[in-house]
């Protein structure tokens, strides 16, 4: 009766590390995932729109307007040397944020 009890014991704890380890490796890919979508999913501050805007940590109404009045943006560093969002704002988004240029602005 011990060794079937003990049996019993060491199949359920090797189950248990199995689905521990899948568990895992799958929390792994998905952060792998969400971090490749984060990264093509920049907001670009030239063109983005306010909900846009305040869908980024830090940023509300106030923001969001200055960053739209504070147009058009050379590099997304212009947020802080314009005196648009302060510091501690700029390093919450800067990885969030692009500065793409138009067109026009290229050309002339």
């Amino acid at each position: 009766m011990t060794k079937t009890r003990f049996g019993g014991f060491l199949a359920a704890f090797f189950l248990t590390v199995a689905l521990a380890f899948t568990t895992a490796a799958q929390t792994k890919d998905a952060m792998k995932t969400s971090a490749k979508a984060a990264k093509t999913a920049l907001v670009d501050l030239n063109s983005a729109t306010a909900d846009q805007l305040k869908a980024l940590p830090g940023v509300g109404d106030a923001y969001s307007a200055k960053i739209i009045a504070g147009r058009p943006y050379s590099g997304k560093d212009d947020l802080v040397s314009k005196g648009i969002v302060p510091q501690a704002t700029y390093d919450k988004i800067k990885d969030m944020v692009i500065a793409k240029q138009s067109k026009t602005a290229k050309k002339k």
